[in-house]
């Protein structure tokens, strides 16, 4: 306990804490039991906090740079395939389905186009050599897919105009498609039997963005497991038996200009598709822009109810503080009596109890950051979750967690000022 003077001084200066900082930390110190269990809520509300919005903001920005690697320049048209044959028939009354003649219906009337591209994606049969896991998708498109679509070729390189008019039989394998067919063998003018055809690989995509459930209007699709060939390849050398069922091409992908309106120009393609297709519905115009906006809303909307729902694990711990202060204030009754009658303020009895407060609350708060943090790292690790700490959320924790505390705890301190000094001393 500090002596009259001392608590004088510094309740006329209030400025130095250092008299209440170290009578706070021996009032935690001797009931160590009791200020573990104190901070114990606040630990956990911090570091739900912090491992909520880290997985959460993990989620969101692999989908966010998935959408950005689609190109926020870009439209996408995507077929959409008939449930079964019946759906399929009442279809074709209306719509022969994407076809070349929409193409080039978006390339004569679609302005600001840069490049452009039809797509036929084609689910092999019979693949050698044989891949060891899932069976890579076939997508056929034009040479200027690699800049549509954000694709560079680390190894060999991709087909060109002369390749695709010829329908040449050659092949640009994604990593996965890669590892699956070739393992660790340079795959690099090796050939590879789509169906009934021989195709020779002369190049080798880098790694793209993958999210395993759809995004939008686009399938869930592996982008490292394909295998590229060119768009003429693809509609005259892999068309199967069933090829009657499917639409003669399954996507269109449009980059514009920079200086074009994206969103007006999805407007165009989807008034053009729908006039030719009448109002079938058997396709999906995909803006990556429009996306991207609204996965930044939903991440902002996600972020404010993780906090929210989180924040009551910190108001129960706040609600505890104050338990475990009010019993506090009854213990030390006569020690603030004694404290009064030698000279002490009001005012210096609700610092004292207000800096035991903040010093639980600031070591569980910096304790459940590091729980916190280690939280999100495991899940990571054994769920195989994409996780981020950020500062953002850490600092809200903290905020939050020294706010609750100071909150809980003015009560309790406000009440222990106002003891009578006289009764205080008389308090058994």
């Amino acid at each position: 306990m500090t002596g009259g003077n001392s608590t004088t001084t510094h309740a006329r200066s209030g400025l130095d804490l250092g008299p209440e900082i170290r009578q706070g930390f021996e009032n935690l110190r001797a009931h160590k039991l009791r200020s573990l269990l104190t901070m114990l809520g606040m630990i956990f509300g911090v570091a739900a906090v912090i491992a909520m919005l880290s997985i959460g903001a993990g989620a969101q920005q692999q989908v966010i740079a998935f959408i950005e690697q689609l190109g926020v320049n870009n439209v996408i048209v995507e077929a959409r395939e008939a449930s079964d044959e019946q759906a399929l028939q009442k279809v074709r009354k209306l719509s022969a389905g994407l076809t070349f003649t929409d193409y080039r219906s978006i390339q004569a009337n679609v302005p600001g186009l840069e490049k452009s591209t039809a797509r036929k994606r084609v689910v092999p049969t019979k693949l050698l050599p044989k891949p060891q896991g899932d069976v890579p998708t076939v997508f056929g498109v034009s040479p200027a897919y690699p800049i549509i679509g954000a694709l560079a070729v680390t190894r060999g390189r991709f087909f060109n105009e002369e390749e695709d008019t010829a329908a040449a039989p050659v092949a640009v394998l994604g990593q996965a498609a890669t590892a699956a067919l070739f393992g660790g063998a340079d795959p690099i003018g090796q050939f590879v039997k789509i169906n009934a055809q021989w195709f020779r690989v002369i190049g080798i995509a880098g790694p793209q963005l993958t999210v395993q459930s759809d995004v939008g209007s686009l399938p869930a699709t592996d982008r490292n497991n394909l295998i590229y060939v060119p768009l003429m390849a693809a509609m005259l050398r892999l068309e199967d038996s069933q090829s009657w069922k499917k639409d003669e091409i399954d996507a269109v992908y449009i980059r514009l200009k920079q200086d074009a309106s994206v969103i007006s120009t999805g407007a165009l393609v989807r008034g053009l598709l729908d006039a030719a297709h009448r109002g079938a519905t058997d396709f999906s115009v995909i803006v990556p822009a429009e996306l991207l906006a609204q996965q930044q809303r939903t991440r902002r909307l996600f972020q404010i109810v993780m906090v929210a729902i989180a924040s009551i694990s910190l108001l129960v711990g706040g609600i505890g503080i104050m338990n475990i202060m009010l019993a506090s204030v009854m213990e030390r009754t006569r020690e603030i009596g004694v404290r009064r009658a030698v000279g002490a303020t009001r005012s210096a009895i609700v610092r004292q109890f207000l800096v035991e407060t903040t010093m639980i609350t600031v070591t569980g708060g910096l304790t459940g950051t590091l729980v916190g943090v280690g939280l999100s790292q495991m899940v990571a690790y054994f769920a195989g979750w994409s996780t981020i700490v950020t500062a953002w959320s850490v600092a809200v924790a903290c905020i939050i967690s020294v706010g609750v505390g100071i909150v809980f705890g003015l009560y309790p301190a406000t009440r222990a000022a106002k003891l009578d000094p006289v009764r205080a001393l008389q308090y058994e």
